[in-house]
C-alpha cells in the first residue's frame, strides 16, 4: 500500500513545534541508517493545532540497536519491548515497527514480531492516531486516511471495528475518550461495533481501565466522557452501582456539576492537577450526602463523624467493587476527604461552632475538595473562608490556631 504524503503546505505543522530532543533522536537514528518518525498522538495533536503531551517515536531499529546508539536509554517491557530515552526530567518513548495484520480475525497479535512502518501503523487503534511525521522533510505520511478523518472530525477504527474491539476492549474506552476530548463524531460502523462488543469490556485489565478513567478525570473533558460512558452503556458494566445512582435526576445533576467544575479549572491553580482521590470523590460525595441525610431523617439522631467515615468506606466498596481495586492508601484518603465535609458543614446547626484543625495528614485535601464543593454549592462560601483562614493560621504556627470559635 502506498501512503499519501502531505507536504507542509497541506498539513501546516511548523517544524519548530517539534520537541528538540525528539528531533535529535530521529536524526541520530536516521544517521545510523534506520527509518524513524514521530508517530501517534503527537502528530494528531499537531495536525489539530493542539500542544502534544508526548512525542513518541517509531523506528525500524530493534530495541538493542536503539540502546547501542543512546547511553541514556533504558529498555523496558517483555511482552511489548520499548526504549525509553531520558533527557533530564523528559522521557521519550521509542518503539520498533511491529508486524501483524489487524484486519484478520485473530484476537491475539504478537507484540515483538518486527515489521515495517506500514505494518506497524495498521496495528494502531484509530485512523487519527495512525499518522507519521517526518520532521526532516516536513511531511505527514498517511497509510490509513487519518488526515482526512482529522479534517472531518471523525473517529474511525483502523480495520474492522468489531475485530479491533475484541482484540483489545479498552479501545472502546479510548473511542469515547477521544470523542469527549475532541468533540468528534464516531463513524457508524465503529459505533455499531461498540454496541455489539461493549460487554467485552469486563474482560479487560481493571488496572488499565482504572488508569484511563483517572486520566480522563484529569483531562479537562471528564464530564462529556462520563456522560458517554453512561449513555452508551459501558458505565453500568464497569461501575454498576454508580450507573444505578445516576438514574436519580438529583444525583445525576450533582455529579455532573462537580465534573463540569473539575473541567472548568478556573477556580484552582492551573499549574497543578487535582489529586486523584479528590477527583474520585466527585463521583461519590453527592451519593454519600444523600445517604447521610436519609439516615439522619430516619433515625432522628445526630450522626457522629465515625459513623460517616464507616458509611464512606462502605460506599467506596459498593461503587468500585468488584471490578476495580482501589489501593488501601487512596481509599483512606478518600474516606478522610468525604468525612471532613461534614466537619465543614455540620448537619446540626449551632449558635457557635468551633473550627478545630484535626491531626489528620489528609485534612488539607478535604479542604481542597471543599473549595471545589463551594463552586457547586456557593451557599457554603462563608464556611469555606473561615476554615481556610483557620488552616492558614494553623500552618503559620500561631498559638491556639488549631481551635477557633466562630459566631454563626
Amino acid at each position: 500500500m502506498q501512503p499519501k504524503i502531505y507536504t507542509f503546505q497541506e498539513h501546516q505543522i511548523p517544524v519548530k513545534k517539534i520537541d528538540r530532543h525528539a528531533y535529535y533522536v530521529i536524526q541520530k537514528l536516521r544517521q545510523a541508517g534506520f527509518e524513524a518518525y514521530l508517530v501517534g498522538g503527537s502528530v494528531r495533536d499537531l495536525l489539530l493545532n493542539r500542544k502534544p503531551k508526548d512525542f513518541d517515536i517509531s523506528t525500524s531499529a530493534r530495541p538493542e540497536e536503539i540502546k547501542s546508539l543512546f547511553r541514556n536509554c533504558l529498555l523496558i517491557g517483555k511482552r511489548f519491548r520499548l526504549a525509553h530515552i531520558r533527557f533530564g526530567k523528559k522521557l521519550l518513548e521509542v518503539s520498533t515497527f511491529r508486524s501483524g495484520d489487524p484486519t484478520k480475525e485473530d484476537l491475539i497479535l504478537r507484540d515483538n514480531a518486527w515489521g515495517t512502518a506500514e505494518e506497524d501503523v495498521l496495528r494502531r487503534d484509530f485512523t487519527i492516531n495512525g499518522l507519521y511525521y517526518d520532521p526532516e522533510n516536513e511531511t505527514v505520511i498517511d497509510y490509513v486516511g487519518g488526515v482526512e478523518d482529522a479534517k472531518g472530525k471523525t473517529l474511525r477504527t483502523i480495520g474492522k471495528a468489531e475485530t479491533r474491539f475484541r482484540q483489545d476492549p479498552v479501545r472502546m474506552i479510548r473511542l469515547l475518550k477521544f470523542k469527549a476530548r475532541f468533540d468528534f463524531i464516531v463513524d457508524p460502523l465503529s459505533m455499531e461495533a461498540l454496541y455489539e462488543c461493549k460487554e467485552e469490556i469486563i474482560k479487560s485489565s481493571q488496572a488499565r481501565i482504572l488508569e484511563e478513567l483517572l486520566r480522563m478525570l484529569e483531562s479537562g473533558s471528564s464530564s462529556p466522557f462520563f456522560r458517554y460512558l453512561y449513555d452508551y452503556g459501558l458505565l453500568e458494566l464497569l461501575l454498576k452501582n454508580l450507573a444505578k445512582h445516576l438514574q436519580q435526576s438529583s444525583i445525576h445533576t450533582q455529579i455532573f456539576s462537580y465534573l463540569d467544575e473539575v473541567d472548568n479549572k478556573s477556580w484552582q491553580d492551573l499549574t497543578k492537577s487535582l489529586e486523584r482521590p479528590i477527583l474520585l470523590c466527585c463521583l461519590l460525595f453527592p451519593i454519600l450526602h444523600q445517604q447521610i441525610m436519609m439516615s439522619v431523617k430516619d433515625s432522628q439522631k445526630q450522626l457522629h463523624l465515625g459513623h460517616i467515615a464507616k458509611t464512606s468506606t462502605e460506599l467506596i466498596h459498593n461503587v468500585f467493587h468488584p471490578f476495580f481495586h482501589i489501593p488501601k492508601k487512596m481509599k483512606a484518603i478518600m474516606v478522610s476527604i468525604l468525612t471532613s465535609q461534614f466537619r465543614f458543614t455540620p448537619l446540626q446547626k449551632k449558635q457557635v461552632k468551633r473550627l478545630r484543625i484535626p491531626r489528620d495528614p489528609f485534612f488539607s485535601l478535604g479542604l481542597k475538595f471543599f473549595k471545589l464543593r463551594v463552586t457547586v454549592e456557593p451557599e457554603h462560601l462563608k464556611s469555606y473562608t473561615e476554615w481556610s483562614e483557620a488552616m492558614f493560621q494553623y500552618k503559620k504556627g500561631k498559638p491556639h490556631a488549631r481551635s477557633k470559635k466562630v459566631n454563626l
